[in-house]
């Protein structure tokens, strides 16, 4: 997918159609039996265009609104796909019916929004399928009823592949209620997100670019706790900023939230203002084998009211906190991080630093097993064990922790659960390889060499101090 599409304004959009050339390409006529299946837009070579796109043509200065829309809803009826040719729309308020089929040519067909309304809206239907379109929204405006430049409510399968969708004041794609896929497909410069998926029904979104949004990449959100089932597998997101601001509500390249059973799997994602992967009460959630460069703060996230989170095979570079597992006190719990690699973090945040603070490797709180992973240049503490009272049976073993300010840091607060330390290298950890803390605190020496002590909550043991 290119990255050299950009984004029109108005102003450039008119005076650059007003310039077009009225000239239009010839194509063959097509035998009877290419006619049957599909629309094309055809060209005789006396230059009058077929009647089976309604009068349409590319690079006309004009609003054709309504020629497309008569078009669309004609294909629909036909049960064909509508082809258009490379050229460039100019159409708002285009409603797509059931069993709308649009193809282009693509990164060559474009569709821009007039301005008015909506751009381009689907509501109950069955099947809705965009392939090899450009959608630009040129930052126009859009209507209260809508969120996103493409919007679709309801839609039993949505299928977009092959699509470029730019400029929209809102969302790039909102899908409310959706199954289907969003694959192969470029989402940037939009004033929101861009992908907005609420209430999904078994969605896939592979394979895709989100990129250079003002508030998030990929968002797959529920209105209440539920299964969602989305898949999310091998994007590439980036350049994510966080201008509506907060402290982690904007700002992420993949966030879930009150979403069940999602996949977060195969994805490259840097630069955003927050997290790479922030998962939020989402149950049964697993973020495997992703990369998260250069993240404003906690590369990934889960948190709050959440049981059931795989986080495994990441590897992390850059954030203020490398792995959160965190909100016991919240009710989440129940986790497995295996196998990760954390690396080059700060102690600089994009807001003032609250509770434990940032440059910490992995934060982990309650019934969890931690193994395997590797961390390195977490200039506080490689790992943050519980919070006050808030730990329970944290199993951590086989762990690396090097060049740190202190290995792990855990809580000694009376009301705290059990943990075991086992098994661990330690590197580099001037500030201790494991220390005993009343939150922020440190209020013990170095437990590695003394012994758990009076801890009775605390089993250490084969951990190596290098």
């Amino acid at each position: 997918m290119s990255n050299t599409r950009h984004i029109l304004s108005r102003r450039a959009l008119l005076s650059g159609l007003a310039a077009a050339s009225a000239a239009s390409l010839a194509m063959p006529l097509l035998s009877p039996e290419a006619r049957a299946g599909d629309l094309f837009s055809r060209v005789d070579l006396r230059g009058g265009h077929d009647a089976d796109l309604a009068g349409l043509l590319p690079d006309a200065a004009d609003d054709q609104s309504r020629l497309f829309q008569r078009a669309i809803n004609d294909a629909a009826a036909a049960g064909r796909i509508l082809r258009l040719p490379p050229g460039t729309y100019v159409v708002s308020n285009i409603d797509l019916p059931d069993g709308a089929r649009i193809t282009g040519v693509p990164g060559a067909t474009r569709l821009i929004y007039g301005g008015r309304g909506h751009f381009m809206l689907a509501e109950g239907a069955r099947r809705i399928e965009l392939t090899g379109l450009t959608l630009d929204g040129a930052n126009q405006r859009l209507g209260g009823h809508v969120s996103g430049l493409l919007h679709l409510r309801g839609i039993s399968e949505a299928v977009l592949e092959d699509m470029a969708i730019a400029g929209a004041d809102g969302h790039g794609v909102t899908l409310e209620a959706c199954g289907g896929r969003i694959h192969h497909c470029e989402i940037f410069g939009a004033r929101l997100a861009g992908i907005y998926a609420i209430e999904s029904r078994g969605l896939s979104i592979t394979r895709n670019l989100v990129r250079d949004c003002a508030n998030g990449g990929i968002l797959v959100h529920r209105w209440s706790v539920g299964e969602d089932a989305t898949l999310i597998d091998g994007n590439r997101v980036m350049r994510i900023s966080a201008r509506a601001g907060g402290t982690g509500q904007n700002g992420n390249g993949i966030n879930i939230f009150r979403a069940g059973n999602v996949m977060v799997t195969n994805n490259h994602v840097s630069d955003c203002a927050f997290s790479a992967i922030r998962a939020n009460q989402a149950s049964n959630i697993q973020i495997t084998s992703n990369q998260a460069i250069r993240s404003g703060e906690t590369a990934i996230y889960a948190e709050f009211s959440f049981e059931g989170a795989v986080i495994a095979s990441n590897l992390i570079d850059g954030g203020t906190v490398g792995i959160s597992v965190a909100n016991f006190n919240e009710g989440g719990r129940l986790a497995s991080l295996t196998g990760n690699i954390i690396r080059n973090l700060t102690t600089q945040g994009p807001y003032p630093a609250e509770y434990a603070g940032f440059g910490i490797g992995i934060a982990i709180e309650a019934d969890a097993a931690v193994s395997g992973n590797v961390i390195e240049g977490a200039p506080k503490w490689g790992v943050l064990m519980g919070w006050g009272p808030f730990l329970r049976s944290v199993n951590f073993t086989g762990n690396t922790i090097r060049t740190s300010g202190a290995g792990v840091a855990v809580s000694v607060v009376e009301g705290a659960g059990s943990a075991l330390i086992s098994g661990n290298m330690f590197d580099t950890t001037p500030g201790g390889a494991i220390i005993g803390c009343r939150w922020n605190e440190v209020v013990t020496k170095d437990l590695a060499k003394t012994g758990a002590g009076r801890y009775g909550h605390l089993t250490l043991e084969r951990n190596v101090v290098a």
